[in-house]
């Protein structure tokens, strides 16, 4: 089992965790304590990026000095944490990752969360055991997930990338993927506006359903 066939890595937030109050919730209370006034999720969906220096960048019109940086990511941190409490899987994930992996199926999950976060929140939803590995980020916040991914993929023995699919909501998900040779989809659940997501020239869908169907067919 896992040697044929596509295997999944899927992302958390935004895509298997629907955050997505909780996301802009904390932004805003990050941005209020350097003084930035509130942004909406349409207009967040429309900036987003990663780096996440890059995004305050487009909102603020600069990258933000080391001093804000540390104020607004500790900030977004703990407020974050707190509101997530409240956030839930996204409607039908538990049931296609049951569903993947009874079809004798493998996946993974990698995400930028940090790790000492994302396990306790994993297990508290119930589907760790879905996932033949887990990986949360260890390191600094500012980076995108491209040498994560390859991290990830070298401890998933066994795994060639061309079978591999990211399933993830930010265009950075697309760019992990390619990086170590893996196909991508996009779902528009999450942090990016549809209009972003195709700019990373991969498939594009509205449910996590649709991404695994498509996934299936992409690492087949």
């Amino acid at each position: 089992m896992g040697k044929y066939g596509t295997h999944i890595v899927w992302d958390w937030n935004g895509t298997l965790f629907h955050d997505t109050d909780a996301v802009i919730n904390a932004t805003n209370a990050s941005f209020a304590e350097i003084g930035l006034p509130p942004i909406t999720l349409e207009r967040y969906r429309e900036l987003y990026c990663v780096p996440v220096p890059r995004f305050y960048e487009r909102l603020m019109g600069r990258l933000p000095t080391d001093a804000e940086w540390v104020v607004m990511d500790e900030a977004f941190h703990r407020y974050y944490w707190a509101f997530a409490e409240t956030s839930g899987l996204a409607q039908g994930a538990g049931e296609l990752l049951a569903d993947w992996q009874s079809a004798g199926f493998t996946q993974s999950l990698c995400s930028l969360a940090p790790h000492e976060n994302l396990i306790p929140i994993v297990r508290t939803h119930g589907i760790e055991d879905r996932f033949i590995r887990v990986d949360g980020r260890i390191g600094p916040s500012h980076t995108g997930k491209a040498e994560h991914m390859v991290r990830h993929l070298a401890a998933l023995e066994g795994i060639a990338p061309h079978r591999m699919v990211v399933i993830g909501d930010a265009v950075d998900d697309a760019v992990a993927a390619a990086h170590v040779g893996a196909g991508a989809v996009l779902y528009t659940g999450g942090s990016h506006s549809r209009a972003s997501l195709f700019t990373a020239g991969v498939p594009v869908v509205d449910t996590l359903a649709e991404a695994v169907a498509v996934a299936e067919q992409l690492g087949g």
